[in-house]
């Protein structure tokens, strides 16, 4: 089976992506057998852009995607990230753009892949000690090397992406765009279009929350979600934010599809022939992820957008996205 591709930038992927975090940490118990059989799975619906990054982990989910790949990476686009620092323990070391770094951590990465190459090599998050012509000057020199096909950046402001991409052509920006956040429409999106930069959306699905499966009791104790590192999901913030859901419900009722088929039907509904928009809604389940390319099959009005808009106004969401937003460029 195949489904349709997307062009980000100058990069060809599947329409829908598969975020891989979750299969190693963040969101509950990991499965690695479970994360195997959804990324093979994936790549026979022909979901084949696959996202990973070094700190996920940290480090073992570039391991498990390598040996989930192992034998089929002529199918695959492979995009992993380089920035956000962690010792082998875990433990938060920093922010790190830094030429040398970003030489050995895709030679790292590399190895723990078990590739000759990535597809797409973005910076995970903009390092604000080390001008960005730096930090894409040396992802340049891996390009140069053939260890690279293509560069991107995540969570960068308009003006760091401008700046990085008269160092070397940037193919992709990963942000976080659903219903529930709209940041990058304003400044970042214009840019997108204007220098031919495609967008990948994470957390497409508001991490989870707009499939209509999150309750107060549904997050276990060792999931992120329910340790404040996201405000959303906490206090009176989570049952505001529920009621909106609840609205999505609905509007999914009347469509013949789920919240989350609908909500991701909004997100690829933001692309055009000038913003290519491939969304990488993470999952370590096979039923979800049968379930989100599904939405590749929801065709929505301008009526149902208009619908949407309503049900969830830009500024109606309670919460910052992340506890601490000091690691987001502005």
């Amino acid at each position: 089976m195949s489904i349709q591709t997307r062009q980000i930038g100058s990069l060809t992927v599947s329409a829908l992506g598969l975020g891989c975090m979750g299969m190693s940490e963040f969101y509950g118990t990991p499965d690695e057998h479970a994360g195997i059989d959804t990324i093979h799975r994936a790549l026979d619906l022909g979901v084949t852009f696959l996202d990973t990054a070094d700190m996920y982990g940290p480090f073992t989910n570039e391991r498990l995607v390598g040996r989930a790949i192992a034998d089929r990476r002529d199918e695959v686009q492979l995009a992993t990230k380089f920035g956000n620092e962690r010792n082998p323990d875990g433990s938060w070391v920093g922010i790190n753009g830094s030429p040398d770094y970003v030489r050995r951590a895709c030679d790292a990465s590399l190895e723990r892949l078990g590739v000759d190459h990535l597809d797409l090599y973005y910076q995970h998050r903009v390092d604000k000690t080390v001008p960005i012509e730096e930090t894409v000057g040396a992802m340049a020199e891996l390009v140069e090397a053939g260890k690279v096909r293509h560069l991107g950046l995540s969570e960068a402001g308009a003006e760091t992406i401008r700046r990085a991409h008269a160092t070397h052509p940037i193919t992709a920006l990963q942000s976080e765009y659903s219903l529930f956040t709209h940041d990058v429409e304003d400044e970042i999106v214009p840019v997108l279009r204007e220098l031919g930069i495609g967008l990948v959306p994470y957390s497409p699905l508001g991490r989870g929350i707009l499939t209509g499966a999150v309750t107060r009791e549904s997050l276990e104790s060792d999931d992120s979600r329910a340790t404040g590192r996201f405000p959303r999901f906490s206090g009176d913030a989570l049952d505001a934010n529920l009621a909106l859901v609840d609205k999505v419900k609905e509007l999914a009722a009347d469509k013949g599809c789920t919240p989350g088929q609908l909500a991701l039907a909004w997100v690829l509904a933001q692309g055009d022939a000038q913003l290519g928009v491939a969304p990488i809604p993470g999952t370590k389940r096979v039923r979800y992820l049968e379930e989100n390319v599904g939405a590749l099959d929801v065709e929505l009005t301008g009526d149902d957008l208009a619908a949407l808009d309503q049900a969830v106004p830009r500024d109606a969401v309670a919460g910052e996205r992340y506890g601490d937003m000091s690691t987001i460029d502005a």
